[in-house]
């Protein structure tokens, strides 16, 4: 098996009305392919393009040697025949996975100088038939994003007032004005503010469009990553992992159970295939793929048993999931802290505009007021308020009470989620966890509870085969000791029919894993199941060869039953028929979990071996005593037993035919409604083996902060109770007191007895995914927030069902994967943990905002009002402008520097998870908003009063001076919640942070020293600046006294 294939940019799609088109090379057009299966399986079409012998030669692709992407020799041709096809998959093949078209070296039996396939670029199948993406959607750009932010009520209101208030300005400034007017008459400046006012509205809609652009390229890309996955090709006559991606119309493309369809195609051939297309057309039966009935393969429909292959008809948007995809793009969802901050941003905001309601009548009553007790209305005399001075005057106390409501309503809290969940998503793929469903990522903060896979999970996955018995009298123990075992068989008495050879046929046979070389480096190393990988490794320790058994010609695959969680096992049929042999024996081989397989055996190997040893009791107690002396080792035990059955009884002893319709065939099995069920009885154990899965590192410290942090950890394993419990103890997941329970026992009891138990359960062994599903629910229904780990196609309903679904990034087929909320890219339970952690950080990041902000828009408010109430001009002694800086610090300068803090695992799981009726606001944080605002409100008032400074222009920008620099220390407060005392803890390890504190103290200095008359403020001396940053590091102090009261 090749190298995998790196995903390549994709070629341009071929436009839709070039579709009639049949491009050089092949004999259709991609309009007529894509008709085969949209808007329905039409199989009057394939038959009328010639069937699928005309098909693949259409497609210039043979069925074994796939694509030819490298010229070869042409002189030589393999012609495609029906029978060919019919039969690929049980003619020659040796071992299961070479019926989907790799044999065990994962090369094609097929030369490439002999394969007949003209050679064709991907390239040029790209450009004839499209690629298998969908068409991007535009992204939006940066003016769209503004205009977005510009169509907000309130800012299109301030834009208005701010035009108005510029227009009354200019006219002002060029109206002809007397001689004797007062010199503030004849400067030309009344149009600053209005001005001033739309370039901050301007600078707010910058900001925030350029942050929503950033966050949504974020988005694209980790979509496009949890998107992509690898699929097995045949391409060149080898198998070879290819980016769904790059997967070309006329690709051999191999099935196992669990993958999803990526493309649509046709049936080749295999055995056993049924498929879930109810997600395509709404039947909930699985389908039976085979070619004669219904050959054809929906993308998006899930493979749910057997092996195969099919050829590739129809990708990307030509194809039926495509299709359907681009009638259903819609816009991503909110995030439910998403959709709950915007109704309590939606509250303050109501707040907001009926405080700004009542500033405004009272300003405008307190104005009308003063004028008519002083010279009235008029321009009689140059004292009395004219009509421009009028307008100008209530245009000022409209963008004064508008500003409130801008200050007031908090637009940074859903930008703050957003913020914070991208950058949690993003380190997050760094910690190995690739998270599909943003919702889950904050959900996972506050998991309770966790119910772990073992295998690959909390183990390594890396087995092998330590102990065991062959037959009921020879036994081996240790690596060492297996090397050594083809010498002791062979001095044992022989017999005719030793069962060694069987058995080790069986484990070679009876399996899906096969060898995969790579190319640069020459290593050869085995791929699939790593139990399966294990048996393997075991027999070639064992002094034979798992090759040559494969490739045997005495012996051909027949039927395969690939492993099914529900069966816990796998069988094949073989056809053996040894030279001199008139009729072939049918053997059937079971390997599967011990206590499983073993009820189905009544009889056992003895070396010597006769085929009149029988069970009578004993032999059964023995291998119950080995296999929980092996579990309680923590090893994985597996049973490995076959059976024969001659051919010239035409029957498979189950049924108890016996009639003279001549001997038993191929056909007659396949044809045969025998259930698997029926066939798996009166076994022979040849062998129960021990396998030693070791514990990953750092397991049982993980799992240890998890109950630290308060999640309850479960596992959930298919091993019986005897290695689950030795298992779960190194993990510390089993401790005194606990429950240990069997699926079985546990499906079968009462609502009561799961509300008593399921408190104190920490293992559930020899699991079902019902099982696994059932536990889910009853958790959640006693009002858990679960996780689940899961990597097989039946492990999707629990991982659905779940709160947090995980998936196994490698030993996960594609129907968990697409079930899961986040897909563990290395399979370790430590990566859950930080996906906790994670999570509790994203939550945390918004709290922390969500009190910075609130204490803002508290004492903005306050002082505002308060101010322009007492102030005899109506004028606030913050004005429009100098507020819309403050929002722009508030909205999202604060929000990029707290969402991007770095998680302090020691912190965050040193504490229980939330509860899901937990408010938003704690009481902690309720205390710092109202406290640190009644700071800021009580020191911005005293200035305002303070009659020691003659200069108001001075008091003024000490004032607004002072009330930034406030909320500068208020966000270095803010990086620590309640009963946090160190605020400065690993604060130089957050870059952007100090970068945009140290951002908005340049500008503001900026700002005060030479904002003029834009932002109304003069130049301030040291002595004053010392005043300010004195006032404003009050905060700190502050802030521990709020912590520890």
């Amino acid at each position: 098996m090749a190298d995998p294939v790196p995903a390549s940019p994709p070629s341009p799609t071929p436009s839709p009305d070039r579709d009639d088109e049949t491009h050089p090379g092949f004999s259709f057009s991609a309009k007529k392919l894509s008709e085969l299966m949209v808007p329905h399986k039409d199989f009057e079409k394939l038959v009328a393009l010639g069937g699928l012998p005309a098909l693949l030669s259409g497609l210039s692709v043979h069925p074994e040697f796939g694509l030819a992407t490298t010229q070869g020799d042409m002189s030589k041709s393999l012609p495609i025949s029906s029978k060919q096809l019919v039969k690929t998959s049980i003619g020659d093949s040796t071992v299961a996975l070479a019926q989907s078209g790799a044999n065990p070296d994962g090369v094609s039996s097929v030369d490439i100088n002999s394969a007949g396939v003209p050679a064709i670029s991907i390239e040029t199948r790209r450009q004839a038939f499209g690629a298998n993406t969908l068409p991007a959607v535009k992204p939006r750009g940066l003016l769209s994003y503004m205009i977005a932010a510009l169509s907000d009520k309130i800012m299109i209101i301030l834009s208005i007032s701010a035009v108005v208030s510029l227009a009354i300005g200019l006219y002002q400034d060029f109206k002809p004005v007397a001689a004797d007017a007062p010199e503030s008459d004849k400067q030309k400046i009344h149009w600053i503010e209005g001005f001033s006012i739309l370039v901050a509205v301007l600078v707010v809609v910058l900001a925030s469009s350029v942050n929503d652009l950033q966050k949504e390229a974020q988005f694209r890309k980790l979509n496009a990553k949890k998107e992509d996955r690898y699929l097995k090709a045949v391409r060149d006559g080898k198998t070879q992992l290819v980016s769904v991606y790059d997967i070309v119309v006329g690709d051999i493309l191999l099935l196992e159970p669990g993958d999803v369809i990526a493309a649509d195609g046709v049936f080749v051939s295999g055995m056993g295939i049924r498929c879930d297309e109810s997600s395509a057309t709404g039947e909930t039966d699985a389908v039976k793929k085979n070619e004669d009935k219904d050959p054809f393969f929906l993308s998006g429909s899930k493979l749910l048993e057997g092996v195969g292959k099919y050829v590739v008809t129809a990708v990307g948007e030509r194809s039926f999931f495509g299709k359907t995809m681009m009638a259903l793009r819609t816009e991503a969802e909110d995030t439910p802290l998403q959709v709950k901050l915007d109704g309590l941003a939606e509250r303050i905001a109501k707040f907001g505009v009926s405080v700004a309601i009542v500033m405004f009548g009272t300003l405008l009553l307190k104005y009308i007021i003063t004028v008519l007790k002083g010279s009235g209305f008029g321009e009689a005399t140059p004292a009395q308020e004219s009509g421009s001075e009028v307008a100008q005057r209530l245009v000022s106390i409209l963008i004064s009470s508008i500003t409130i409501v801008v200050v007031a309503v908090p637009e940074g809290l859903p930008l703050a989620v957003t913020l914070a969940l991208a950058y949690a998503t993003t380190r997050m793929l760094k910690d190995n966890n690739l998270v599909r469903v943003l919702s889950a990522c904050e959900t996972m903060g506050n998991a309770t509870t966790i119910c772990s896979d073992k295998t690959g999970t909390l183990t390594q996955n890396k087995m092998t085969v330590v102990r065991g018995a062959i037959g009921k009298n020879v036994f081996f123990d240790g690596v060492e000791d297996t090397a050594d075992l083809a010498d002791r068989i062979s001095r044992l008495p022989a017999t005719p029919s030793s069962p060694v050879g069987t058995i080790m046929e069986g484990c070679a046979i009876n399996s899906s894993a096969f060898e995969s070389k790579d190319e640069k480096t020459g290593e050869v190393s085995l791929v699939g199941s790593k139990t399966e990988t294990a048996l393997l490794e075991w027999v070639n320790r064992a002094g034979y060869s798992y090759s040559a058994l494969r490739s045997s010609p005495d012996v051909k695959v027949v039927q395969v039953y690939p492993f099914s969680s529900e069966r816990k096992s796998m069988s094949t049929v073989l056809r053996v028929q040894k030279s001199g042999q008139q009729h072939p024996v049918y053997r059937l081989h079971v390997k599967g979990a011990s206590e499983i397989v073993l009820r189905k055996c009544d009889r056992f190997a003895l070396l010597p071996f006769s085929d009149s040893t029988r069970s009578d009791g004993k032999p059964f107690k023995d291998y119950e005593a080995l296999i929980e002396n092996y579990a309680a080792q923590s090893l994985r035990t597996i049973c490995l037993a076959f059976r024969d059955t001659h051919s010239e009884t035409r029957s498979f002893e189950t049924r108890g035919v016996v009639d003279d319709l001549g001997p038993l065939t191929d056909e007659d099995i396949l044809s045969d409604p025998v259930t698997r069920d029926e066939l798996i009885k009166h076994l022979i154990c040849g062998a129960v083996v021990g396998i030693e899965d070791p514990l990953r590192t750092g397991v049982p410290e993980a799992v240890k902060q998890c109950q630290q942090a308060g999640v309850f950890v479960r596992m959930v394993t298919g091993d019986n109770v005897m290695t689950a419990r030795s298992i779960a103890a190194q993990c510390g997941i089993y401790t005194r007191g606990g429950i240990v329970m069997e699926g079985s026992y546990f499906r079968k009891m009462s609502p009561e007895e799961m509300a008593e138990k399921l408190p104190r359960l920490q293992v559930l062994a020899r699991s079902s995914p019902t099982d696994k599903q059932l536990l889910v629910s009853k958790l959640k229904e006693m009002g858990e927030t679960v996780a689940v780990t899961g990597d097989g196609t039946n492990d999707g309903p629990a991982l659905k069902s779940a709160d947090i679904g995980f998936s196994m990034g490698i030993a996960g087929t594609e129907v968990a994967k697409e079930a899961s909320s986040i897909v563990l890219m290395d399979d370790s339970f430590s990566s859950v943990v930080k996906a906790i952690v994670w999570g509790r950080q994203v939550n945390d990041s918004v709290k922390k905002f969500l009190q910075f902000q609130l204490s803002v828009n508290v004492s903005a408010v306050v002082v505002t009002f308060v101010s322009a109430v007492s102030d005899s001009s109506e004028g606030s002694v913050l004005t429009a402008v100098q507020l819309l800086w403050v929002n722009l610090i508030m909205d999202t300068l604060a929000a990029l520097a707290l969402a991007t803090e770095k998680p302090v695992p020691d912190l965050l799981l040193k504490r229980p998870p939330e509860s899901k009726r937990a408010p938003l606001i704690s009481f902690g944080m309720w205390k710092m908003i109202l406290c640190q605002a009644a700071l800021q409100v009580a020191i911005n008032l005293a200035l305002v009063v303070h009659a020691a400074l003659e200069q108001k222009a001075i008091l003024r920008t000490i004032i607004f001076n002072s009330f930034v620099l406030l909320q500068v220390f208020n966000l270095i407060n803010s990086r620590r919640l309640e009963g946090h005392i160190n605020i400065f803890d690993k604060i130089w390890e957050n870059p952007l942070f100090i970068i945009i504190t140290g951002l908005i103290c340049i500008m503001q200095v900026i700002i005060v020293q030479f904002g003029g008359q834009a932002f109304q403020t003069v130049g301030l001396s040291g002595k004053y600046w010392a005043i300010c940053i004195v006032i404003g590091i009050m905060s700190l102090p502050w802030g521990i006294v709020i912590r520890l009261v």
